[in-house]
């Protein structure tokens, strides 16, 4: 692999999961310096080529914005940070709604918000978010999560209109069940050969979030392959 992030700074929000050790060493591999905002406390060693700072609560709008004003010029912000419920609508309480919008809407929204303010200063530079195959293929069971994935679809796309002029593009990744060990471990009966890798969604969120990306902006690209 060239090193087309060599000497270059990139956030990444939930860059110590699954998904997230896939999408760092990917950055990491072509010569960036990843940033890591995590919600506990940083690794007593942190992997090379990374900075963690920590506890950054990615829902706190202040502590979102002294987060990014600390960084040095960075020319990438990746938002993998989210979470994920499943219940029928019946059992579907409104903190479960609000749960859901915060750990999906809202941190996206904080991060994207603070990115702009940041790459526009450096520039100009890429955002990717990730929403969910839910937003294009509505599941049953699974309201909540489904309606904060399809407003951080909106949110990316609303956004990618807003920048256009700036240099910044924006997009989203839409995976399915992605294969981790936890997921595994939750659906043990599943046909895990299905599901994407990792490393695969790792290397569509870099090539989104890298130079070679001169024009695909507001995009929702799905990475669900083989489910």
């Amino acid at each position: 692999m060239t090193a087309p992030f060599a000497g270059k700074h990139v956030v990444i929000t939930g860059g110590v999961g699954g998904l997230g050790a896939a999408v760092v060493g990917r950055f990491v591999q072509a010569g960036a310096t990843c940033h890591l905002p995590v919600i506990g406390a940083p690794a007593a060693a942190a992997p090379a080529g990374t900075q963690q700072t920590g506890p950054v609560d990615l829902t706190d709008e202040t502590a979102v914005e002294r987060y990014y004003a600390s960084l040095p010029p960075i020319v990438a912000s990746i938002h993998l940070a989210g979470g994920f419920q499943a219940k029928p609508i019946e059992a579907t309480t409104r903190a479960d709604l609000e749960t859901q919008l915060g750990l999906n809407l809202v941190t996206a929204f904080l991060c994207c918000r603070e990115a702009i303010k940041a790459l526009r200063r450096s520039g100009g530079g890429r955002i990717v978010n990730v929403a969910a195959r839910v937003v294009e293929v509505p599941p049953a069971g699974m309201a909540a999560y489904a309606a904060a994935k399809a407003a951080v679809a909106g949110l990316t796309r609303a956004l990618a209109e807003e920048v256009k002029g700036d240099g910044i593009l924006v997009n989203a990744v839409l995976p399915s069940i992605i294969d981790t060990p936890a997921n595994r471990a939750a659906m043990p009966n599943a046909n895990h050969e299905r599901w994407p890798k990792p490393a695969e969604l790792a290397r569509t969120i870099h090539w989104l979030a890298s130079p070679e990306n001169t024009l695909t902006s507001g995009a929702l690209v799905p990475v669900y392959g083989r489910a």
